[in-house]
């Protein structure tokens, strides 16, 4: 019994913070960036080029937050963001290189991301200073290193600037005397077709399609 006593005891911070109808924050995050590749037909007749593949890499964000309270336990967020690292890079083993070429090959893009994801949040009951959500919706990426518009050469890759995809996650509010701490996972797939697909180009025209996929860890600070 005094243990049930303690735990009825325990402070309650901000409690009625759900009935704001909105409010703001800020949010770091790491993430895994990869990019989902499948094969063209000239791959798979040609052995000019004998391996292709995506690889991933992690980049950090910092990004805005705002959130609005739709119902007792249903939200809607806006998270923008600035994502820098995270390059994007293809790995090559080519089948008859060049004098002097180097089998092995990779292609580096750099990239620059703003990415505006809209979600829908789902909350549970509030139980004291915890809570748990899920969150769903959309993204809108566009890469300000993007490479789409650049002169043709032989060894080039190009990447288109937007993308368009879906986004779903959990997270864990925990509520503190003046700010609410929330860790987060999320998934990111994109749905849109990223190459900028050149047939004149060697290492481009090994792929059919390529696509985004992301895994973020997030940590929101919001008021």
């Amino acid at each position: 019994m005094a243990g049930v006593a303690s735990f009825a005891q325990v402070e309650q911070y901000r409690p009625f913070h759900d009935d704001l109808p909105y409010y703001f924050g800020l949010t770091l995050n790491y993430n895994s960036s990869s990019l989902h590749a499948s094969k063209s037909n000239y791959f798979l007749q040609n052995d000019s080029i004998l391996t292709a593949y995506a690889g991933s890499s992690g980049g950090m964000a910092l990004g805005l937050l705002a959130t609005a309270r739709i119902g007792d336990h249903l939200q809607f967020r806006v998270n923008p963001q600035l994502i820098i690292g995270g390059s994007r890079y293809f790995n090559y083993t080519l089948g008859s290189p060049a004098l002097g070429e180097d089998v092995h090959q990779q292609k580096i893009l750099p990239t620059t991301i703003v990415s505006f994801p809209f979600h829908f949040k789902f909350n549970s009951d509030r139980i004291g200073n915890f809570r748990t959500y899920l969150l769903y919706g959309i993204k809108y990426d566009i890469d300000l290193a993007s490479n789409s518009s650049a002169r043709n050469a032989d060894d080039m890759i190009k990447l288109k600037a937007g993308d368009f995809g879906i986004e779903g996650g959990i997270g864990f509010n925990f509520f503190l005397p003046f700010v609410t701490l929330s860790p987060e996972i999320k998934f990111s797939f994109g749905l849109t077709d990223l190459h900028q697909y050149d047939p004149a180009l060697k290492y481009s025209n090994v792929f059919e399609k390529i696509q985004s996929r992301m895994i973020v860890f997030s940590l929101h600070f919001e008021d």
